[in-house]
C-alpha cells in the first residue's frame, strides 16, 4: 500500500496505462490473427487488406511505446514474408489462352 500522495498517484497513473496497453496489445494480436487466417485461407486479396490494417496497428503500438519499434518491424516483415510467399504460390490469374486461328 503507496503511503505517499505521489505513490498513491504513480499507482492510478500505471494501472490506467496497464489497462490501454492491455486494449492496443489485443487489437494488435486480433489485426495479425485476420492476417495469419487469411494466409491459412489461402486468400491473398484478405491477406493484404488485413497486412496493411494490422501493419497500420503495429505501427501505431510502436509510436506509443507499447511494444518496441524493433519488435512492431520484425512481426510486420514476417507477416510481409507470409503473405508475399502466398502470392508466389498463387498466382492471380492465369493467363488467357490465345485466340483459335479459323480453319484455312
Amino acid at each position: 500500500m503507496p503511503h505517499s500522495i505521489s505513490a498513491r498517484k504513480r499507482v492510478r497513473q500505471n494501472e490506467k496505462r496497464r489497462e490501454n496497453n492491455k486494449a492496443v496489445k489485443s487489437t494488435v494480436r486480433t489485426q495479425v490473427k485476420k492476417v495469419r487466417a487469411a494466409i491459412t485461407a489461402g486468400d491473398t486479396a484478405k491477406a493484404e487488406q488485413a497486412l496493411k490494417a494490422a501493419t497500420k496497428k503495429l505501427d501505431k503500438a510502436a509510436r506509443a511505446n507499447v511494444i518496441h519499434q524493433n519488435q512492431a518491424s520484425r512481426r510486420k516483415a514476417r507477416l510481409q514474408q507470409a503473405v508475399n510467399k502466398l502470392k508466389a504460390e498463387k498466382p492471380a490469374a492465369p493467363p488467357a489462352p490465345p485466340p483459335a486461328a479459323p480453319p484455312a
